[in-house]
C-alpha cells in the first residue's frame, strides 16, 4: 500500500510540473513573482527535516495568504 501510494505521489509530482511549465509562459511578470513567491517558500520549509509536515502547512497558511490575497486581487 505505501509503495502505491509513493507511486501516486511521484506521479502527482510530475503533473504538477509539468502543467506549470505549461503555464510559465503565459503568466504575466507580476504573478510568476507571487507564485515563486510561495513556491519558494514551501521548498525552503520542506527542505528542513526538523519540521513536520503539519508545522510546515500551518505556517505556509499563515504566510502565503496575504499572497494568495494579492493573487485574487490582480485580475480585478
Amino acid at each position: 500500500m505505501a509503495r502505491v501510494l509513493d507511486s501516486d505521489i511521484v506521479m502527482t509530482h510530475e503533473r504538477f510540473i509539468a502543467a506549470m511549465e505549461a503555464r510559465l509562459g503565459t503568466m504575466p511578470p507580476d504573478q510568476k513573482e507571487r507564485y515563486f513567491a510561495v513556491l519558494s517558500t514551501l521548498v525552503n520549509k520542506l527542505e528542513d527535516p526538523q519540521k513536520s509536515l503539519r508545522e510546515i502547512l500551518q505556517e505556509m497558511v499563515n504566510e502565503a495568504a496575504a499572497l494568495v490575497f494579492a493573487e485574487l486581487q490582480a485580475d480585478r
